[in-house]
């Protein structure tokens, strides 16, 4: 029972899906389902329920888990012990938007690059909105999220930008009006919304308190689709403007005026409490709360 199999086998039980823990861990599905068969021989019980429409873990499963992510972590304790204290030496797994890969991220990776270079960053991108959830479900130790309304239990935060949430329609025009709350018949204008996620709430708060049943055209995943959609002259939509800024669709929107009084986005790294006694993500933490507060406001 080796250390990659035990790796493989914790982030299969984070995502209960095959075809991820492939993809993540680059493994052919039969090499990752070779791999699970052999840890079910070794324990001598069946890891995981599955079927054509889910996975899920047994009761054996989820002893077994406890063991493996408890093995995975001395055993990075011990490689870190044996490298010695000035080195550091491991793996971070970070997840975020492709936005904040390009545009938040660099310069503070480069500063920990730069200080750790025995550490290996393991980046995933996707939906903002997915961030907590990636991070309590254990597919990856740092996050870039907004804040959301409440910070759940158990999870550290900090600040890395701040940006306002802004409406945002074609940039030609065409059919829509150039604006303001009382002008606009919202029964009528298509809407662009996310499916989820903190914008999402805040704009359905946002309808409800001005008695507005949006006409909605489109729920998707991320402020990067919802740039696509809106610039294709498909509706109006919110996003937060440090997105807006940085996108290549930026010239094919335009703002959308609104006196809606959305409150801004405060944006950081998350992580749970208990991860910073990881000498590696302490000190990514700390690379990035100094990168911080070095940036001009």
């Amino acid at each position: 029972m080796d250390i990659r199999a035990l790796k493989i086998f914790s982030h299969l039980a984070r995502t209960l899906h095959f075809g991820r823990t492939s993809r993540a861990c680059n493994l052919t599905p039969s090499a990752l389902t070779r791999t699970i068969q052999r840890l079910e021989d070794e324990v001598g019980a069946p890891l995981f329920r599955r079927d054509n429409r889910s996975v899920a873990l047994t009761p054996a499963g989820a002893v077994f888990r406890r063991y493996a992510e408890e093995a995975v972590e001395r055993w990075q304790a011990l490689q870190r012990e044996l490298a010695g204290s000035e080195t550091l030496n491991g793996e971070i797994s970070l997840f975020c938007s492709v936005t904040a890969a390009m545009f938040i991220l660099p310069p503070m990776l480069r500063a920990f690059r730069q200080a750790h270079p025995g550490v290996q960053i393991k980046l995933q991108t996707g939906d903002a909105a997915e961030a907590l959830d990636r991070l309590n479900n254990r597919e990856a130790e740092v996050t870039i999220a907004a804040l959301p309304e409440r910070l759940p239990p158990a999870v550290v935060f900090v600040e890395l930008a701040l940006t306002p949430l802004v409406f945002i329609a074609p940039a030609d025009g065409a059919g829509f009006p150039a604006g303001g709350t009382d002008r606009i018949d919202w029964a009528r204008i298509p809407v662009i919304l996310a499916e989820r996620g903190l914008s999402r709430e805040r704009i359905d708060r946002w309808f409800r308190a001005n008695n507005i049943r949006p006409n909605i055209y489109a729920e998707v995943a991320g402020n990067e689709a919802l740039l696509a959609m809106v610039s294709l002259g498909c509706g109006v939509g919110v996003v937060p403007e440090l997105v807006l800024e940085k996108s290549p669709l930026r010239e094919q929107v335009r703002l959308f005026e609104v006196d809606s009084g959305l409150a801004p986005f405060i944006i950081g790294a998350c992580t749970l409490e208990r991860h910073l006694r990881n000498p590696v993500i302490r000190a990514l933490w700390t690379t990035m709360a100094s990168e911080q507060r070095e940036r001009p406001r």
